[in-house]
């Protein structure tokens, strides 16, 4: 047992648990950081991420500000819109509707743009994000759905990057390193009990922060919480994010918050593995679905692939997919919309057919009822409204009409040969049930009070998502409430 105790000790490796050490140490406090993963896969799910921010910004020269290096030709032939702390609540609204609790939301959105250039101090660089949140059209582009910047690197440098900082600023990282349990004394918390190795050991500390992820890599949990069926999901990141931190809070009395029963899960690579690989974190990625259609094995689409723009739709489709005959899908996609497919599309081991007819199309996608298929999309096309000009950048209101289930956006007719189609399957990314926090990120208990010593920030946190999740919320909901964790942390161990 370590009897000198430290002030401070994180649980987890990944975005929030580092903001919270850089910021418990920045406040002068010994910091222990304890990563269950080893070094070559440190960094939770932040490090499978695309590493983007949703921040409150007001155009060009506030993006200048967190990305020196735009140029003056950048800025000129690009419309960075604004993104105002009003939209950036409604939206937090709008997609949870309205269950997001409403202090914690204010909390991320006041703290967004001032935390942002926090880590940039710390030596995080971040970029504008061209091509995944700004299409060009006419040689202009426009930003949509208010990602602006993303993390040099993606994940993956965010990861490095905040390490790097940790080791500069003296911050202990204890890789293979699984905590177990809380231990309390008189004045609440005050050690972790761990397995480093197979050797058990307490760690004292006068604070600790919970920052170890959700439940999505437990089998177990995620069936009995989400649901029949979720057993079977493919996990998007760590296979290290199995609940850890959530039950040692609960085991000690801790209240539980938010949507136990909702996660973030999106339409992915049908054949991928069980877990994401961190060196090809966005292999399974499958998000173009706005650019074409979406049908099951009884060849029928059975989504709005328009509703809206990708970061409002991709993190509740999964579901959708997963609630499918055989919990698999087909995106289909004609050469209008080849240009328009991510990266990800691209890439070896994608399960994927071609060919320069529909009939023969249908026939490649062998686990899909051919003749269903070809008149969904004999219907599809017949239904677009050609007048309405197409546009990527805007929600263009080019739609279907009369079809039971019509498309919002984007719809072009499937009509270019050669054919192209993807199958895919429900990636499951993290849940959102977890534990509850007051705007301090005390963990509180059934009476809604706070349990001393005890902090959380990060996916573990419930109560900010439900039903669907605004993309790049995460990582900034993890930093915002990581480096609040930290200073509170610091400030209860020098008390």
């Amino acid at each position: 047992m370590n009897d000198q105790p430290y002030d401070v000790v994180v649980v987890g490796g990944g975005n929030a648990a580092l903001c919270a050490a850089l910021s418990a140490r920045e406040r002068g406090a010994s910091v222990l950081v304890l990563e269950r993963a080893p070094e070559d896969k440190r960094g939770g799910n932040s490090a499978f991420t695309g590493g983007g921010f949703r921040i409150v910004h007001h155009g060009a020269d506030d993006i200048r500000k967190i990305v020196p290096d735009l140029t003056d030709e950048e800025i000129a032939r690009t419309d960075f819109g604004q993104y105002t702390a009003e939209d950036y609540l409604d939206d937090l609204g709008r997609i949870t509707q309205y269950y997001v609790d409403p202090d914690l939301a204010e909390t991320i959105v006041r703290n967004s743009t001032d935390t942002v250039h926090w880590m940039r101090e710390r030596g995080v660089k971040f970029m504008p994000n061209y091509g995944r949140q700004a299409y060009n059209v006419n040689g202009r582009f426009k930003f949509f759905g208010g990602v602006v910047i993303y993390a040099n690197g993606g994940g993956r440098g965010l990861i490095d990057l905040l390490y790097k900082a940790a080791d500069k600023h003296g911050i202990t990282v204890r890789c293979r390193t699984q905590a177990r349990h809380l231990v309390c004394g008189s004045n609440g918390v005050d050690g972790v009990r761990v397995v480093g190795n197979g050797v058990e050991d307490v760690i004292r500390a006068r604070a600790v922060v919970l920052a170890s992820g959700g439940f999505e890599a437990n089998r177990e949990m995620r069936t009995r919480y989400l649901g029949p069926g979720w057993d079977m999901a493919k996990v998007r990141g760590t296979r290290y994010n199995t609940g850890d931190g959530i039950q040692m809070a609960l085991d000690i009395g801790a209240q539980s918050y938010g949507q136990w029963s909702g996660c973030h899960s999106v339409a992915w690579e049908r054949y991928a593995p069980d877990f994401g690989d961190v060196e090809h974190p966005h292999a399974g990625y499958r998000h173009s679905y706005p650019f074409g259609i979406m049908v099951n094995a009884d060849g029928r689409r059975f989504v709005d692939e328009g509703a809206d723009f990708r970061n409002y739709t991709y993190a509740r489709y999964g579901r959708v997919v997963l609630q499918q005959p055989g919990s698999f899908a087909w995106q289909i996609f004609d050469q209008q919309a080849k240009p328009l497919l991510r990266d990800e599309y691209k890439l070896r081991g994608a399960t994927k057919v071609t060919a320069n007819t529909l009939e023969e199309l249908a026939d490649r996608m062998q686990d899909v009822h051919g003749r269903n298929f070809l008149e969904t999309v004999r219907q599809f096309n017949a239904a677009v409204r050609r007048d309405v000009p197409f546009d990527p950048n805007v929600r263009d209101g080019r739609c279907t009409v009369g079809l039971e289930v019509n498309k919002s956006n984007w719809a072009n007719p499937i009509e270019v040969a050669p054919f192209e189609a993807y199958s895919v399957g429900c990636g499951i990314t993290f849940t959102f049930g977890g534990l509850k926090i007051d705007t301090r990120t005390h963990v509180l208990d059934m009476e809604d009070a706070a349990i001393p010593g005890l902090y959380a920030a990060g996916e573990l946190v419930g109560g900010l998502y439900y039903f669907n999740y605004p993309g790049s919320t995460g990582l900034m909901a993890g930093s915002v409430f990581g480096r609040i964790a930290g200073r509170e942390a610091a400030a209860h161990a020098a008390r």
